[in-house]
This record gives C-alpha cells, structure tokens and sequence, in this order.
C-alpha cells in the first residue's frame, strides 16, 4: 500500500484527492495537514466524506510517507517545503504552479518533472517529484499536442474557454459568490493568464518552429465544474488527416477521446476523461477540450501521475463515470 500525506488539506483539490483516493485499492491515506482545522474531522471541511471516512485534520506531518501531495495556493510550495523535510524517499506531486515552468523546474536539490502524462510519461514514470499541470493548461494543451507534434501550428492559436467556480478555489471573494456568479459570466486575464507560460513551453518544445502567438481569453461560468475550452487555427490539412493523427496520437492514452461529433461539459464531469472534437470548415480547424476542473484539471491528473510513479497502471483508481442528466 502507498502510504499518502496530504498538505493543504481543507481546499477543493484536497478533498478531491481524498474522496478518490478513499476508494484506491493501493492507497491508504496517512494523514490530512490543515492548520486551520487541526483536530477537527475532515467532514468539516468537505461535507461529501460525512460517514464515509474517520479521520481528523493534523498540524503534524509525517515525513516518511510514500507521497505527499501539495494542495496549497499558487506560489505557497517553495515556503512549505523550505520549512518542512521529508524523506529521501519520499514522492512529492505539487498542484500549484511553483515548478511548472522549466526555469524553475530545480529546487533545493530537486527537480520537478512537469506531470502531462500525454506529453512526459516516460519522464513521469522516472520522476520523485511532479510538477502538476494548471486545469486551463491541461485542455488547451490536450487540444493542441497532435498539432504540433507534426509540426502543423502555423498560424495564431485562438482560444476561448469556460471554468466552473470550483476553479477559483475555495477562499471566497467578489466574483466567487453566488448572487454575483448564478446567471452571469465574465472573462479575466484575457490575453495574460498564468497557464499560458506552461502552454507556450510545451508547444515550443514538440514545435520548434512554433513561433506565432497563443490568444487565450478565459471566462468564468455559472456552473460548478468543468472546462469547455474552443479553440481555432489555420491548416491545410483534411478533417480526415487530423482525424487520424488526433486518435493515433491518444490511442495509447486512457482517459482521451477523439470525436468529431458535438461535445458537451456533462460527458466529462466527475471524471478523469477529456474529449476532444474536431471539426473544419474551410481552412480553419476548430478544436473543442473539456475536461472536469478538478478531476483531469488537478487531483484526477495528480492520482494518474501517482500510479505511473509507483508502477502502477496509470487508470488505477479513476474508473469514474460521469452523470449525464
């Protein structure tokens, strides 16, 4: 059994990793880190587990367990682990986005492999520590790796994608609140968002010759979960060529689909799943991503990259169906 450790216990992604994990036939969890909710049960904080789990927040880590996952705020990791050790041995999935890029890829003597099974399995496999992949990042990457890496990105790369509320994390603020989110939509950072750094970066490394610009506006939704992201760009190529090098590309990948029927966030929520669709008219491909969030956008991926680490099949533990009504 994989012994687990947990730090920023009381956040979406947490609780996530835990209601999966609960049911991961080589996993057993070792502790939960809140210090806001030290001593208190984990019901507290995610009302899913009530009865279905007996265990308590901590302020103590083990240092020993098999692997820590670090569900902390965007930039919250390099403090944590300046001030906390643990083993040698121990495994270390980051979920924020302190070591994603490759100029920061080093620290204290570690190196974070960025955690795209798609893209870096092998490395993954190989890797004691991991860099998870921001949730934006993950769609619009997923939509995107067949194109470059048959060299076929030779135009501007537009993008228009929708995030549930869970993305903002759990802290509230003006935009997170229910009277402001039911029934209204916004975008933010268009043009500028965090995960573009990490898209770019892996477009460059499969494309070499990539060199026009990625257009991303990312919008806030008034659901919970999921990411809807549309993305369009230019080539020559038939619907039919990129048919078969989209699904020749994912074939060996177990939780992408390729279609070229029309796509909705219900096929995917709850789930570990993306599915792609393809779709063309004139020169102009037209690439929908969705994915859920915090499943395939965070603690799903997190898992996945967890069992590709011990050896395991990678879909151990994340055979979960979606609901479609």
């Amino acid at each position: 059994m994989i012994s687990i450790g947990i730090i920023g216990g009381s956040g979406y992604t947490a609780g996530e990793l835990i209601r999966i994990l609960m049911f991961h036939p080589n996993a057993k969890l070792d502790f939960v880190y809140s210090t806001t909710n030290a001593g208190k049960p984990l019901s507290v904080a995610h009302h899913d587990l009530l009865g279905d789990i007996e265990m308590n927040f901590t302020d103590a880590i083990n240092p020993n367990v098999d692997v820590v996952f670090l569900c902390l705020g965007h930039g919250k990791s390099i403090s944590f682990l300046d001030e906390n050790q643990f083993s040698d041995s121990t495994k270390i999935i980051d979920l924020g986005n302190d070591f994603r890029l490759l100029k920061d890829k080093d620290f204290n003597g570690k190196t974070f492999v960025y955690g795209l099974p798609e893209l870096n399995k092998t490395d993954i496999k190989n890797a004691q520590y991991i860099a998870n992949p921001g949730c934006f990042a993950t769609a619009i990457q997923l939509a995107l790796l067949p194109l470059a890496t048959h060299g076929l990105l030779n135009d501007d790369v537009h993008i228009n994608a929708t995030t549930g509320s869970t993305g903002a994390g759990v802290s509230l603020s003006e935009t997170s609140h229910f009277s402001w989110r039911n029934n209204n939509m916004s975008h933010y950072k268009a043009f500028d968002h965090q995960h573009l750094g990490e898209i770019n970066q892996t477009l460059n490394q499969l494309q070499t010759t990539f060199k026009d610009e990625v257009i991303f506006v990312p919008n806030r939704g008034d659901f919970t979960r999921g990411i809807f992201a549309t993305l369009y760009t230019k080539t020559d190529e038939s619907l039919e060529d990129l048919l078969a090098k989209y699904q020749a590309y994912y074939a060996d990948q177990p939780f992408v689909t390729v279609t070229n029927t029309n796509i909705n966030l219900k096929q995917v929520v709850q789930t570990n799943k993306c599915i792609i669709s393809l779709m063309k008219k004139g020169n102009r491909i037209l690439i929908t991503s969705v994915i859920d969030n915090l499943i395939k956008g965070a603690s799903g991926q997190a898992i996945q990259n967890m069992n590709l680490m011990f050896g395991l099949d990678e879909s151990t533990g994340l055979h979960l169906k979606p609901s479609g009504f």
